[in-house]
């Protein structure tokens, strides 16, 4: 079943990686997660591959590969844990698929860091390229933060080969919510707060001033 993987035109002079390891890393993700999130995580390599077209970065492929394409794994039940961010649920099933094809670790870890970071503005865009760019990629397809950045025609080839549902905004909310309302909690302090709180207009969310004042410390 790798035909959808070699289905992607060439974008750009972009392209998926087409090695054992990329195929496998399509067929799992295609598997685990439902079609929304599989198009939407080809989307954002693409796109993060081109950013770094863009900034001149030089990154491996494969890595940038692995970490879009892993990066939303988190929000499936079959990968999400009760008590930890599904950005870190997401970094670990990408560390533990990733152990076994023999990589370098410390490429591992990058994976795992432009997983992790993946929904931390202000922090990824100054680190590895593999980090940077998963950040990029996301910025784009989710946030539409550099959507002038793209050309129409790049733009509208990528989402071409992954398109995007017709209620894409309010579909991915929707993915953010079912992923992590069984663990609020773990948002917060970042962006999935703001979900939360949209699907549940009573929700109250913690609050670090409020961490502050009522810890253990006197004055």
């Amino acid at each position: 079943m790798t035909n959808h993987h070699h289905a992607a035109p060439a974008i750009n002079g972009i392209v998926i990686p087409d090695s054992s390891l990329a195929r496998a890393i399509t067929e799992f993700v295609r598997d685990t997660e439902t079609e929304l999130l599989f198009n939407h995580s080809s989307r954002v390599y693409f796109f993060g591959a081109l950013a770094g077209q863009q900034r001149g970065l030089s990154f491996n492929p494969e890595l940038l590969y692995a970490a879009t394409m892993f990066h939303d794994v988190g929000l499936m039940p079959s990968h999400s844990s009760a008590n930890l961010r599904f950005e870190v649920d997401g970094a670990n099933a990408a560390r533990d698929f990733l152990q076994s094809y023999k990589l370098d670790p410390a490429d591992i870890e990058k994976v795992w860091t432009g997983i992790a970071l993946h929904t931390t503005p202000g922090v990824p865009e100054f680190m590895h390229p593999v980090i940077a760019l998963t950040t990029a990629g996301v910025e784009m397809d989710v946030l539409g933060l550099t959507y002038n950045r793209y050309p129409d025609d790049i733009r509208e080839a990528v989402v071409a080969a992954f398109p995007r549902t017709s209620a894409f905004k309010e579909d991915i909310i929707q993915a953010f919510y079912d992923g992590t309302k069984h663990k609020p909690d773990t948002t917060f302090g970042n962006v999935k707060a703001d979900v939360i709180a949209d699907k549940e207009p009573h929700f109250h969310r913690g609050n670090f001033c409020s961490i502050i004042r009522c810890s253990r410390w006197h004055g």
